[in-house]
């Protein structure tokens, strides 16, 4: 049995670019690694192909690169689909029948940083024991195959003309997206060259923020993370709805005419309470970080929801356990498996704007059963080695908190899976009281 994973977090395997794990020389030796998994996993008859994107990070083609090598070496075929959304590359890995897709991308975080993550040939994130293979075949000499078998490369030149069309498929056949102007600000991500395309082709009228990648100005005060612009150029352009995607397009927030932001949680709830007009739902699957209003407006409704770690894997996992469809988180990452295997910020926005539409209701309007509790998180910097469970200040602020809150209302504590801080949320009926208990848990860190 292999023991605990090294490299892979909630996410794939993430970090700043030129540190020990996203450099050439790791990719070299991942992309060898995981051929010899992937290799000794493959049926018989033809060759294992392994499809590759990336965001528009610089360091993606330094990464792509060392990757391919690292594959052909251990005599696998590459496909290569240049900047492509994260989803895409699931659902072309799936749709093509190959071993497997990988994607070049840190999500959300800023250009400097990159990551490699996995998605298996059902087009869902590689099983914790296949990762862990890898890890196991990571401790070995980089070798290669004889020159007879060694991979090939070659471009899939038509992959988001495909994707595009998977994302249009989605939505109703019935509906159309006349008459509403749209602002889509793509983080000047991966997105950039395919979000705009799928909604205008299904009737909208779109202008973009954020689509115009330099390899360096990713997720830079655009996109899911800094809402703020989007907010600014819906209002000024008269638009009436903004869709705010992340750096490799898997999240998804929005905006409405009048400024108003509205998160995963309320997206999910537009959903959910649209397909309830179809039959009842089965079942809801959030976060610890998802507001307890949410979940209580699913009881009223009569809908089983159950929390799941932080990190859409997790959702996913537990969507997969329970038979349900629908989950997600209040970052924008939103999963409806009746559309797709995992979270895509434009499949996703394209079911609130079927909402939207067939209901003939502004999102605002289709929220009126919904009102969030005031939910705040604060990043605070985790020194490296700091072991923040024995924190002796920390738990009696913790304690001190919850005695405040009295069971009307949540905190919660945990470190990121993706950078290292310590995440600290506070969730009440009174923001004053939040905002007091939020101080108290920092204060206590300082």
């Amino acid at each position: 049995m292999v023991g605990r994973r090294k490299y892979f977090g909630t996410d794939g395997i993430r970090g700043k670019v030129g540190s020990k794990v996203i450099n050439a020389e790791f990719a070299l030796r991942l992309g060898y690694a995981a051929g010899r998994v992937l290799t000794a996993e493959h049926r018989e008859g033809g060759r294992p192909v392994v499809l590759i994107g990336k965001d528009t990070r610089i360091s993606g083609y330094m990464l792509e690169s060392a990757l391919e090598a690292g594959l052909s070496a251990a005599g696998i075929d590459v496909l290569l689909a240049g900047p492509m959304p994260t989803p895409a590359i699931a659902y072309l890995t799936r749709a093509l029948r190959l071993s497997a897709g990988i994607v070049i991308s840190a999500s959300h975080n800023p250009y400097y940083d990159n990551g490699i993550k996995f998605f298996s040939s059902s087009g869902m994130k590689l099983p914790d024991d296949v990762e862990l293979r890898i890890e196991a075949a990571l401790g070995e000499p980089v070798g290669c195959v004889s020159s007879e078998r060694l991979g090939r490369a070659k471009r899939l030149n038509d992959a988001a003309g495909r994707y595009i069309e998977f994302c249009k498929s989605g939505f109703p056949n019935d509906l159309d997206l006349s008459g509403l102007k749209l602002v889509i600000d793509a983080a000047h991500g991966a997105a950039y060259h395919i979000a705009p395309s799928v909604f205008e082709e299904l009737g909208a009228t779109v202008s973009c923020i954020g689509c115009a990648p330099n390899g360096m100005n990713i997720n830079d005060g655009v996109g899911a993370t800094h809402l703020e612009a989007l907010a600014a150029a819906v209002v000024a352009q008269k638009a009436d709805l903004g869709i705010a995607l992340d750096g490799d397009a898997d999240r998804l927030l929005m905006v409405d005419g009048a400024g108003r932001r509205y998160n995963g949680d309320e997206l999910l709830y537009v959903i959910v309470t649209d397909r309830m007009r179809g039959g009842p739902v089965s079942g809801v699957v959030g976060t610890q970080m998802t507001n307890l209003a949410f979940e209580h407006r699913m009881h009223e409704l009569g809908i089983p929801f159950a929390r799941a770690a932080v990190g859409d894997r997790y959702v996913l996992a537990m969507l997969q356990k329970k038979g349900w469809l629908y989950g997600g988180e209040g970052s924008g990452h939103l999963l409806c498996l009746d559309r797709h295997t995992t979270g895509d910020g434009i499949v996703a926005a394209l079911q609130v704007l079927a909402a939207v539409q067939r209901q003939g209701r502004t999102l605002a309007e289709l929220l009126d059963g919904l009102q969030l509790y005031p939910q705040k998180l604060v990043n605070v910097p985790l020194a490296p080695g700091l072991d923040w469970h024995s924190h002796e200040g920390l738990a009696r602020a913790r304690q001190e908190v919850e005695r405040r809150l009295e069971g009307r209302g949540r905190v919660l504590i945990r470190a990121s899976g993706t950078e290292p801080k310590l995440r600290l949320m506070v969730e009440a009926a009174d923001e004053a009281v939040v905002d007091g208990c939020l101080d108290a848990l920092s204060a206590s860190l300082r």
